[in-house]
């Protein structure tokens, strides 16, 4: 099969910039979520993984390498995976493949540790600027969170995705900074998903 993989950041994103890609596949994946959760608990890189496992995948299309993942740890590790398993990663933008005629690329594992390290450093620019952000912003006045004297039932807020996500992890038995780490958000608000979830006996 030659399969083709899509990631983008959130629901409100169509994907459309991806139409313009008339090649053949066997399959066409797209998963709608933030680069920073792992390849392998990604939806529909579940669905590629379990083709690949089975060897049905010849070879991988992926539009950037940061498609695979954010973080230089998961993306490196995806790829090696899919190596030991045959697979011929393509990545467009790059203009490179990993197994091109059957044979390991020499220069690819420079190139993508190089890369996906790019990535990992934009994603850590990208937290930074939007902290000072915030700063600047309620040092000018500003309120952060909901306006005073507005609720959230116990359903809705367990119903988040955050809090999803959050509570998936802590029926895994993870601890809260695991959690904190793993999902980039406050030990404080995975206390709030304990006591919720608990209180609406789901854990």
């Amino acid at each position: 099969m030659r399969v083709k993989y899509n990631r983008v950041s959130t629901i409100l994103q169509t994907g459309n910039r991806f139409d313009a890609d008339n090649e053949k596949y066997d399959l066409i994946l797209m998963d709608k979520i933030s680069g920073s959760v792992p390849f392998r608990e990604r939806p529909q890189a579940k669905i590629l993984i379990d083709y690949i496992e089975q060897g049905l995948v010849v070879e991988l299309v992926v539009e950037e390498l940061s498609r695979l993942g954010r973080h230089t740890g998961d993306c490196i590790s995806t790829l090696e995976w899919m190596d030991s398993k045959g697979v011929n990663v393509i990545v467009r933008n790059l203009g490179v493949a990993s197994r091109p005629n059957g044979k390991k690329n020499p220069i690819w594992n420079v190139l993508t540790s190089v890369i996906s390290s790019l990535y990992t450093l934009e994603l850590e620019n990208i937290k930074e600027r939007t902290s000072v952000g915030r700063q600047i912003y309620v040092q000018r006045g500003g309120v952060l969170g909901r306006k005073v004297g507005s609720t959230i039932s116990d359903r809705d807020f367990i119903e988040k995705p955050k809090s999803k996500k959050i509570l998936e992890y802590l029926i895994k038995e993870w601890t809260l900074r695991e959690i904190a780490k793993q999902l980039d958000c406050s030990t404080r608000t995975i206390q709030k998903v304990k006591k919720t979830a608990i209180k609406l006996q789901m854990i």
